[in-house]
């Protein structure tokens, strides 16, 4: 109905409610617009992975086919590369990223480009990392989207695909400016994008997280016309700054991390930003941080005008197993012992979900300190307790028992069983061990950075994965204590955490093998890629010169300096993070599986979970993906292990991609019944998006596949009803 008709309407009524209800009209065909499109990562400011849109429901998703594919291009042939963007749609304009990190935007309706930016045309603009998201941002007919790529973020003309040369230098701002210390060298990348209050620009960014040298991981705002610095929040904080006293005096001086590397939750209305931090470095040994290390491991409120703390919640103290908070917080509202109340939810890779008060901070259900083990790592002094809600109850399995033991064949269980009776028994917050440790659910969820969606009536929707992993620590001094030589140290404190002792590399995590490197590359080659960086890997250009060269030497086997100067070659004097310094260092990220790559416990493996956050109660579970070689064989849908998240439509649909068999999905949000898929180029390790385009519903995923050893693709696939 026209505003006109409206109006006709009401006259007899009076030009005063006639008023009211015409600007409510309005108000209405606002929002309606807006939610036409996906203008935010994750759907909107709040995270809430939630669209009103209703043309798609229970009744015709059947019918929904694919309407176009674009090829962004920009595939690595090793099968290395990702996608994991979740693209913007804003008035009919989709804004994505590809495989090799370019940005591009295409119409909507029919997938055809409109125009392409490549970061890399400018001289100081490297390519590293991964992009989950963008950030759009306009005033009149100013319409910028900001990119981040590298150390960098840039902003760029929506409707040109040109760079804004008035923001920061050029149209780039350097993210290791105005760190709080110089940090030159060392690893920062803008994966995942900010969030946008007022003309502010509020960012995090991803860091280091192995016994090397580390960056540490203030949350920062910029000024989005400018580029320029507005306020920033030390989460290792400094002499005289709350939460000083629980890292040692100088901490700040040398720790790093505690950094928000998967995005935020804006409360607009109260200007609130909600911080999910990660954990201080390194993750797996602490002794040269000794205390609860606020503000790592928190969720943290920040008045989002001047940066300054409302309040906080620590979910990990002293963290010793990369429990970094997983995903965006969610805010939503949900009734609580009879009143309405606006809520922020945060899950977590233990497969927990806090529920807080979103003004006070008050958790919504009670929290209890446990009692956790200690560590006997020299030098170590572990959380005597850590806190785990009453409610909502887990949505992954906490303990790997006995019973737990995958029974998938007979030599699949002897083979796991062997293996569980050498290993230290699992409890929750079992310490990092030499022994070896099962960390359940694993440094990969539970949650991941996919995150959980929410609806309007306080249900929360979470994928999870479900698979133990081992970790194991070894000592980066040789045998009886003796120096390593200069290249084996370097190596085994930064290097080996991710290629292995062994130097095989983890093909799950497209980590290269390095054993055969030197007759692949040339040492020109090495040493760029150790000053660089390439994909996920980080730059290692705090390393001297001399130091470079000894990696070098030590993986091509040509005897490099003496023994007896490794540790002055490589430690800082009264810098207890220094390269040199740590005592202990992992044999890398390693997925517990059986002989025939199938996770070692029981399926499911991987699940969609509802759990309605009004009282704490789930309401359905349901496995997410399968092996279809184990479903020919008779077994039940296993799931499997996913990244990327669900939405969650007014239609009655719970949408998600994630799984590693490369299909998108549709269930029904009420019930969990999957009602919907269809087979994609490659796996959706992405959260998708929905919007509208003349009245037509579309849904599209990045299927970018490249990880845990699947195919890589550029294509982004988007399906609508005929």
């Amino acid at each position: 109905m026209s505003s006109d008709r409206i109006g006709s309407l009401l006259r007899p009524f009076g030009a005063c409610v006639a008023s009211g209800l015409l600007a409510l009209n309005l108000a209405l065909t606002a929002a309606s617009a807006a939610d036409a499109s996906w203008p935010a990562y994750l759907g909107d400011k709040a995270s809430s992975h939630h669209s009103s849109l209703r043309q798609l429901t229970p009744r015709n998703v059947t019918k929904l086919q694919r309407v176009w594919t674009y090829h962004a291009g920009g595939t690595d042939p090793n099968n290395r590369s990702q996608i994991q963007c979740n693209p913007l749609i804003v008035d009919g304009v989709l804004f994505g990223t590809s495989p090799d990190l370019q940005l591009f935007a295409l119409d909507a309706a029919t997938g055809r480009e409109l125009w392409r930016f490549d970061p890399v045309r400018d001289a100081n603009a490297s390519k590293a990392g991964v992009n989950r998201g963008l950030v759009y941002w306009a005033d009149g007919t100013d319409r910028r989207v900001i990119f981040g790529n590298s150390h960098f973020l840039h902003a760029v003309d929506a409707a040109t695909g040109r760079r804004i040369p008035s923001f920061g230098k050029g149209g780039s701002v350097d993210l290791l400016d105005g760190l709080g210390r110089d940090a030159r060298g060392l690893s920062l990348m803008a994966n995942t994008p900010g969030v946008v209050y007022r003309d502010l620009l509020i960012v995090g960014m991803r860091l280091g997280e192995g016994p090397a040298p580390a960056a540490p991981g203030p949350i920062r705002a910029y000024n989005l016309r400018t580029g320029e610095l507005v306020w920033r929040f030390n989460t290792i904080p400094q002499p005289g700054e709350p939460g000083h006293e629980t890292w040692p005096p100088t901490a700040y001086q040398y720790a790093g991390g505690a950094n928000v590397w998967t995005g935020f939750a804006l409360d607009e209305q109260r200007g609130l930003v909600f911080c999910p931090t990660g954990s201080a470095t390194f993750d797996f040994w602490g002794g040269n941080r000794i205390g609860n290390n606020l503000y790592a491991n928190s969720l943290v409120a920040l008045d989002a005008r001047t940066g300054n703390r409302v309040w906080h919640y620590q979910i990990v103290h002293h963290d010793l197993w990369d429990r970094d908070l997983p995903a965006p917080p969610n805010l939503l509202t949900v009734r609580h012992r009879g009143q309405r109340i606006d809520a922020v939810a945060q899950v977590t890779k233990s497969g927990h979900v806090f529920v807080f008060n979103r003004e006070s901070g008050e958790p919504l259900f009670p929290i209890d300190e446990i009692p956790v083990p200690a560590s006997d790592l020299q030098g170590e002094s572990t959380a005597p307790t850590q806190p785990i809600p009453r409610l909502p109850a887990p949505f992954a399995r906490q303990l790997f028992t006995h019973d737990q033991i995958t029974d998938i064949s007979p030599g699949a269980h002897r083979h796991v069983l062997d293996r569980f009776s050498r290993l230290r028994s699992h409890v929750p917050f079992a310490p990092p061990s030499r022994e070896g440790t099962i960390i359940l659910p694993g440094f990969d969820g539970g949650a991941e950075w996919g995150g959980a969606a929410t609806d309007p009536d306080g249900i929360l929707y979470v994928n999870a994965n479900e698979m133990p992993w081992v970790l194991t620590m070894v000592e980066t001094r040789g045998k009886e204590g003796q120096p390593l030589s200069r290249g084996d140290a370097i190596y085994t404190q930064i290097c080996a955490a991710c290629h292995g002792v062994d130097r095989r590399g983890n093909p799950a995590q497209n980590v290269p093998s390095l054993v055969d490197i030197a007759q692949r590359r040339k040492p020109g080659e090495i040493l760029d890629l150790l000053r660089t960086g390439k994909g996920v890997m980080p730059s290692f250009d705090f390393l001297s010169d001399a130091q470079k060269q000894a990696v070098i030497d030590h993986l091509s086997g040509t005897p490099s300096t003496s023994t007896a100067d490794a540790r002055s070659a490589t430690t800082e004097p009264d810098n207890p993070n220094a390269l040199g310094s740590i005592p202990y260092t992992s044999t890398g990220y390693h997925r517990w599986l059986d002989t025939n790559g199938y996770p070692a416990l029981k399926p499911p493996w991987g699940t969609l979970t509802a759990i309605d956050l009004n009282t704490g109660r789930h309401r359905w579970q349901v496995p997410l993906g399968e092996y279809p070689e184990l479903t020919a064989r008779g077994l039940p849908p296993t799931g499997t292990e996913n990244y990327g998240g669900p939405i969650v439509t007014a239609g009655g649909l719970v949408f998600i991609a994630a799984s590693r068999d490369e299909h998108l999905r549709a269930f029904d949000r009420k019930t969990g019944r999957e009602l919907w898929k269809a087979q994609l180029p490659a796996a959706g390790y992405a959260t998708p998006a929905t919007y509208s385009v003349n009245g037509r519903q579309f849904v599209v995923i990045a299927c970018g596949g490249g990880k845990i050893g699947t195919r890589s693709s550029d294509a982004y696939v988007a399906f609508a009803l005929p």
